[in-house]
């Protein structure tokens, strides 16, 4: 985003990107190239997904030109109002030296730029999806506060009606130089979209970047940077060679390319740009001793609401939630907080209807072993049973069909996504030149970890489901895919590492622009409110603002 809005004010610009880019149809599907799509170069592994472990919780991020927006599930929610908490006697200091009225100007110009549109459930097919209407009925039986978001998905072109797969028309080509087509409602968001359908930033900013004359460099991954003699910056990247995939390599022998810079914004996301200002600080002896703090998971919490039912016709009956059809996220509902006033009680949080790609379902199915052995007995017995009579049947085409067929286990799954307001207490830090972090959902954030529990309990409850915690919640560890601060901003260099225009105090001309700049949690989904700071930030530097 950055680099699009200074090669738009006709600054040269170079952005360095470890990863690969990721053209429509090059995301893989089957289990081989799954296993290859992993990012650890020094295992041969030049893949999307980048996978860091911690002794409290683990987190998934991206590698790939477009970064998280890869594999995000599109969501564009803008930060509560109230949420903006200013109060340095609050839990860990949360302060947001910005409000809800600073970005507004900065959410209008992310979402136009990045074209988002609601899913379209006045339309069919869209109208008739089973886990959009499942989940909305559930919640509204509920009293809950249910809603559509804006998606950053194209459904429709301008002017016309939302059509899956329609070819997209687009200003000006993409940086693949490749078609893409309306969302095709294949549940894939996470795993990367073949079809092009979601305005990633491959698609959207960085496609303008490069249109305006912005250099990308792929596969160049930063090591080290340093303050230069007379002003400036000198960065120092190895690069990754294609040919090098599938074949272990000591990426420390690589060879150190060098660029320099009058200017320098680090984008690397909470976890790679604070781990990188670590291992660099001894050439930044006057960073904030804030750096590594405030980190926090964004409240996330992962949950399934297993074996859905459906007692429209009086009685409970397997329900067909299919959670493959759509994109990944189609509604959310949103769960007041304390600050809100209006008597809530507690930290704010937002429960969301997750899905899964299509190949998922095949492998539930392939898993629930009980009904597989006992469609294989059942059509058996029948085989043999004709056989006996020597009346051998030759059209086996309603045997066939009983061995696929729907599951309670792959169509009756609804995964719950919740995202909020925990408590940004986490600390990172360097141990043996190893990024480690402190933090535990057990710890101040528990209150909020069992109040968002709950109502996604009450809401698998209500779907007439088995209730279950994430797969590891029992090594008392929670999955973030929204790990933000560890870079807070702050209005001086006590308080954070940067100002509240991304600029790193006491060090001119370094700049931060990612979610590691976030002094807490943002509550909703964080990619739209990175967005419009990050584009704030960048009026700074094309206005050349001096003010901290």
């Amino acid at each position: 985003m950055t680099a699009y809005r200074l090669a738009e004010s006709g600054r040269r610009v170079c952005l360095l990107e470890r990863g690969k880019a990721y053209p429509p149809g090059s995301f893989p599907r089957t289990p081989h190239g799954f296993s290859q799509n992993f990012w650890d170069p020094s295992e041969g592994l030049h893949g999307m997904f980048n996978v860091w472990s911690f002794s409290g919780i683990d987190a998934l991020i991206s590698s790939g030109l477009g970064g998280g927006s890869l594999i995000y599930a599109n969501v564009m929610i803008r930060k509560d109002e109230r949420w903006f908490v200013r109060d340095p006697e609050a839990p860990a200091g949360e302060y947001w030296p910005v409000t809800r009225e600073d970005l507004e100007p900065h959410y209008e110009r992310a979402e136009r730029m990045l074209q988002v549109q609601t899913y379209p459930l006045d339309h069919e097919p869209y109208a008739s999806t089973p886990k959009t209407l499942a989940f909305r009925d559930a919640a509204q039986q509920l009293g809950y506060d249910w809603f559509l978001p804006e998606l950053a998905v194209t459904f429709s072109n301008e002017g016309d009606a939302p059509v899956p797969g329609e070819p997209i028309r687009e200003e000006h080509p993409n940086l693949h130089g490749r078609t893409r087509y309306t969302c095709r409602l294949v549940g894939e968001c996470d795993v990367g979209c073949n079809y092009g359908s979601k305005n990633s930033l491959d698609y959207t900013y960085l496609s303008e970047a490069q249109r305006l004359g912005a250099e990308l460099r792929t596969r160049c991954e930063v090591r080290t940077f340093r303050p230069r003699e007379g002003g400036g910056f000198e960065i120092t990247y190895v690069h990754h060679d294609p040919s090098q995939e599938g074949s272990k390599t000591d990426t420390r022998t690589l060879p150190l390319q060098t660029v320099t810079a009058d200017r320098l914004v680090l984008s690397a996301g909470t976890l790679g740009t604070t781990f990188l200002l670590l291992a660099n600080r001894d050439s930044f002896p006057a960073l904030s001793p804030t750096l590594g703090t405030r980190f926090c998971g964004n409240g996330d919490l992962l949950t399934f609401a297993f074996r859905c039912t459906d007692r429209t016709n009086g009685k409970r009956e397997p329900a067909v939630i299919d959670g493959s059809v759509g994109p990944v996220i189609t509604s959310a509902v949103r769960f007041a907080d304390a600050l809100d006033g209006g008597g809530a009680d507690g930290r704010g949080f937002y429960v969301e209807d997750a899905g899964f790609p299509e190949f998922l379902g095949w492998i539930m199915q392939a898993a629930d072993e009980p009904r597989s052995f006992w469609l294989y007995r059942k059509t058996l017995t029948r085989l043999i049973a004709k056989w006996l009579q020597r009346a051998p049947e030759t059209d086996l085409s309603a045997e066939a069909s009983e061995f696929f067929g729907d599951t309670a286990l792959a169509t009756g799954l609804l995964p719950l996504l919740g995202m909020g307001r925990d408590v940004p207490d986490g600390r990172m830090h360097l141990q043996d030149g190893e990024l480690e972090l402190d933090w535990s959902k057990t710890g101040a954030s528990k209150p909020y970890f069992d109040r968002i529990r709950d109502a996604m309990h009450r809401l698998a409850d209500e779907l007439g489901a088995e209730f279950r915690d994430n797969p590891i919640w029992w090594l008392n560890k929670v999955i973030t895919v929204h790990a933000l601060g560890g870079c807070p901003m702050g209005r001086d260099e006590r308080e954070g590492v940067v100002d509240s225009y991304g600029r790193v105090f006491n060090y001119p001309n370094l700049h931060i622009a990612d979610g590691s700049v976030m002094p807490g949690p943002v509550g909703p989904n964080p990619s739209l409110t990175i967005a419009a700071l990050a584009d704030r930030f960048a009026d700074a530097i094309v206005e050349g603002r001096e003010d901290v």
